[in-house]
């Protein structure tokens, strides 16, 4: 049985093993229940949901502080903290698709001596068609140490909206990619997705919604050369 109020429909592209990877990554929506995979007697049936993809994206899920801020110098290190342990729930059933996300922060100071609260930056984008930055919004989350404790860990959370109606492809690229095809048609073989109008359709109803330290351009090229 499917559970939750998960918008979904089925995609039936030709059954070729050159092209199951990408029938399986197509991004759709209707109702019903399906499983990416399926085979039917016209191709592979491929799921999706009005949700974005939720991730962390790379050089942004570790911020490291020094002190002093100018120096990258080991004996420097202040604070380096880590986000992990994602998650995230979603409603599509209405005219809104609302994503929360939580997640973990763990946490190590040099310096030990007193108790310490640090606040850290995060972000949450939405991000269209897998470049477009569409909302961002930012908040802080507090890390508290005691006397003598090196290691803590928080939780934060975080949360997106995404128009339904642009999370949804256009009627006619739908009947299009759910147009029953036939062995020896002559388009049986052919995916979908290697058409322009369709392929960029799919793109622009594609959303994720991307969390990660609000890090400055110092911080940034930290991470990408440690």
């Amino acid at each position: 049985m499917c559970n939750g109020p998960l918008s979904i429909e089925k995609v039936r592209v030709p059954v070729t093993f050159r092209k199951i990877a990408v029938a399986a990554g197509l991004l759709l929506a209707a109702g019903g229940c399906a499983h990416t995979g399926d085979i039917t007697a016209q191709g592979i049936t491929a799921v999706r949901t009005a949700c974005p993809e939720v991730g962390i994206p790379a050089g942004t899920g570790d911020i490291t502080l020094f002190n002093p801020a100018t120096s990258h110098d080991e004996s420097a290190l202040d604070l380096s903290a880590t986000m992990t342990d994602l998650r995230s729930s979603c409603d599509s059933s209405g005219a809104q698709v609302v994503t929360n996300v939580t997640f973990r922060i763990d946490a190590a100071r040099t310096h030990t001596e007193g108790a310490r609260d640090v606040s850290l930056p995060y972000y949450i984008a939405v991000v269209q068609g897998g470049s477009q930055v569409v909302a961002k919004r930012t908040g802080t989350v507090s890390v508290h140490f005691d006397a003598g404790q090196a290691r803590a860990t928080t939780t934060g959370q975080a949360s997106a909206r995404v128009d339904h109606a642009a999370a949804t492809l256009p009627e006619d690229i739908r009947r299009e990619l759910t147009r029953p095809r036939k062995a020896g048609q002559e388009d049986a073989a052919v995916d979908p997705l290697s058409r322009p109008k369709i392929r960029e359709a799919v793109q622009r109803a594609t959303f994720q919604a991307l969390v990660g330290f609000q890090l400055t351009e110092d911080q940034l090229k930290y991470n990408a050369t440690r």
